[in-house]
């Protein structure tokens, strides 16, 4: 009796079919996807079926099922040590945005903001340059190339992310090494200037980047500099 309970699945695949019918891979196929527990009631076959390995010959279901378990183990593992890596090299990120943001606010002129913004990004990010090009004043960018610029760059945004032509990057950064740079405009109305942060890193600065923690230095930068440069 138990014989026959045993075989009462499998006889559902071959009922069909006259004894002249043979089954095709794909009945099978169709036939173990409806009856995902076959082999859990006929765990047997598991280690009597063998099939090719390309590096270990012929091996068990069941080794196959273990190495494959051991693949998604290893990784998921891969996974959450990247995003681990990340989490920590966000939080790094954003430290030193925050005391960068609590130094500018103790700054007294322009130049001392300079000074800050070179001191901190480039030493405790290893960024190349940052730089300030105001629209006004002796050193400032021509009217013409501000125009032309801002009209390329910062079309419907006050922030720029990417790689620069060489005569932008010479504009902005001179002979500092710019593969990519973060660029954002300067003042309420977008009347102060450009800051512009480079890297040697190609793939460093990328367009779809977000602004957050730029937005929050943007935002301190034209709280302090409108009376710095004059405004």
């Amino acid at each position: 009796m138990s014989e026959v309970s045993g075989q009462s699945n499998a006889t559902q695949l071959i009922e069909p079919f006259d004894d002249t019918t043979e089954l095709s891979s794909a009945d099978v196929r169709a036939f173990l996807l409806q009856n995902p527990e076959f082999f859990t009631e006929h765990a047997d076959l598991l280690e009597k079926i063998k099939l090719p390995h390309e590096h270990k010959g012929s091996v068990s279901l069941v080794e196959i099922q273990s190495e494959q378990l051991r693949q998604k183990v290893r990784q998921l593992n891969f996974k959450l040590n990247q995003l681990v890596t990340i989490a920590k090299q966000n939080e790094k990120i954003y430290r030193v945005y925050t005391d960068l943001n609590v130094q500018l606010l103790r700054c007294e002129s322009v130049a001392e903001v300079q000074f800050t913004l070179e001191d901190v990004l480039q030493e405790r990010l290893q960024l190349s340059s940052a730089v300030i090009k105001s629209f006004k004043g002796p050193h400032a960018i021509p009217e013409l190339q501000q125009r032309l610029f801002t009209e390329k760059r910062f079309k419907n945004t006050n922030f720029f992310f990417g790689r620069l032509s060489q005569h932008e990057r010479q504009l902005l950064f001179g002979e500092s090494p710019a593969e990519s740079v973060a660029l954002m405009l300067l003042g309420d109305n977008r009347e102060l200037g450009i800051l512009g942060i480079s890297s040697s890193d190609a793939s460093h600065f990328t367009p779809d980047m977000d602004t957050l923690l730029l937005q929050q230095l943007q935002q301190v930068l034209n709280i302090i500099l409108p009376e710095m440069m004059g405004y």
